[in-house]
């Protein structure tokens, strides 16, 4: 009976999930109708709820753990408050990126659940906390107009930070990653990435001498060089693309972008020679069942479950993610794809891309450079960490250590996220301001042409 549950589940939640993943694309056609887009995001909320209370059904009959009833109904009642939130107090918000959002935690509570519910447990305690924390940002990135005037500030947060976890930072597999205050353990790369974005948009949005080219990169070298010290290395290279890619737009000199590259590409050959964390990772990579007793079996145990769970998935409980190591956080992906199935792993994909595409919409169509510089960067850090991560976990890449946004368990990953998302959903906000601003100069303008 139990399995007959899980088989009609994965099915129902697949179609779901595929239906919620159309939607996402089709409500960013041009010239569909206001009251036709309001209902495909009511359908997606909807969804949202159905996914997560169908899920959740066959976990509670599979694992037996009364708790995800308790569990249920508060995830249900946090989409509720975050969907208020976005919906009543930013009546300008993007709903679009308020259900990719939703969608993703959803996500991350459920195989969290299936794989750990006290992390789950914690993971939504600290997605409670996120939400607190981030909920009035929107409102402080569209309003305050200082930001452009903290580079300095930026800088000295940054790379004191990173100096501070590169010299007394706690080791994990083979990196330093993380201070531990307390029982509070924080990861700082993760928010001091962001302020990055906003160093290099300060520095970058109005340039007109080579020397402010030269500080911008002095101190994005400084950042990629403490990371590499750390041998964070998955995390220097989302600084490294992160700044290439915001110098670029900001100069249109492909030259520096080429030539960052290249740099890049040298300094992955240098740490290769000088760090045994980084040569087992490729080895695990180049051929991880020839090593699978060794450095290759966490990705060969990857590949196992993907393989094993096909298109459709082994059905939620029915796998065995827990054989995969760190499963929770680098490695969640082969866990969703190996119960959940790869059509809805293609489908998570698509969902982050769709968000990758309005980062980067927004970023194009706002006026101001220096908030046009801010989405195109924190864009980049959320594409480049979703390529990191699924490429290392389906052996396209070697693996580095970064986690799937808004998916992995980790809190520090959580909240750099959703402050990521608050803050787009500020410039989102921005940007309809200034189109209505537009609009209404040109209205007057035509009022009086026509007194005249």
């Amino acid at each position: 009976m139990l399995h007959l549950l899980v088989t009609i589940s994965k099915y129902t939640i697949m179609i779901m999930f595929a239906i919620f993943t159309y939607d996402c694309f089709a409500v960013l056609r041009r010239g569909i109708k206001p009251a036709k887009r309001e209902r495909m995001y009511k359908k997606q909320t909807t969804l949202i709820y159905l996914i997560l209370l169908n899920a959740n059904a066959v976990l509670l009959c599979s694992l037996m753990d009364f708790r995800i009833i308790i569990m249920t109904f508060a995830e249900m009642v946090f989409i509720a408050l975050t969907m208020l939130i976005y919906r009543k107090m930013y009546v300008g918000a993007s709903l679009s990126v308020v259900n990719n959002m939703c969608m993703l935690l959803t996500i991350s509570f459920i195989v969290l659940t299936r794989l750990d519910i006290d992390k789950a447990i914690r993971q939504f305690a600290i997605a409670c906390v996120a939400l607190i924390i981030t909920c009035l940002i929107p409102l402080i990135v569209s309003k305050l107009k200082f930001f452009n005037k903290l580079s300095f500030l930026y800088a000295i947060i940054g790379i004191l930070g990173l100096g501070v976890v590169a010299i007394a930072g706690s080791t994990e597999y083979g990196a330093k990653l993380n201070i531990t205050i307390g029982s509070v353990t924080i990861q700082p790369s993760e928010f001091i990435k962001i302020l990055f974005v906003f160093f290099v948009a300060s520095i970058l949005y109005n340039w007109e001498e080579l020397t402010e080219l030269i500080y911008a990169t002095g101190v994005a070298f400084i950042h990629v060089l403490l990371l590499v010290a750390s041998k964070d290395l998955g995390g220097a290279a989302i600084f490294l693309v992160t700044y290439l890619a915001m110098l670029y737009v900001a100069t249109k000199r492909p030259i520096l972008l080429i030539g960052g590259f290249a740099i890049g590409a040298v300094g992955s050959l240098l740490a290769y020679k000088l760090f045994a964390h980084v040569q087992n990772r490729v080895i695990a990579w180049l051929d991880p069942l020839s090593v699978i007793d060794d450095q290759g079996y966490q990705v060969s145990q990857s590949l196992f479950a993907i393989g094993t769970g096909g298109w459709f998935g082994s059905g939620l409980g029915e796998g065995m993610p827990d054989k995969i190591p760190v499963v929770s956080k680098d490695f969640v992906f082969a866990a969703i794809s190996e119960e959940m199935g790869g059509v809805f792993a293609l489908c998570l994909i698509f969902v982050c891309i769709s968000c990758l595409l309005m980062f980067f919409n927004i970023s194009m169509s706002i006026k101001d450079q220096f908030f046009k510089l801010i989405a195109l960067g924190l864009g980049t850090i959320y594409g480049i960490q979703v390529f990191l991560t699924i490429g290392g976990v389906i052996k396209f890449i070697p693996s580095t250590g970064v986690t799937l946004p808004l998916v992995s368990y980790g809190g520090s990953s959580l909240l750099s996220t959703m402050i990521i998302f608050a803050v787009i959903q500020g410039l989102y906000i921005l940007r309809n301001d200034q189109e209505s601003e537009i609009e209404d100069g040109e209205t007057k303008r035509t009022k009086r042409n026509r007194d005249y």
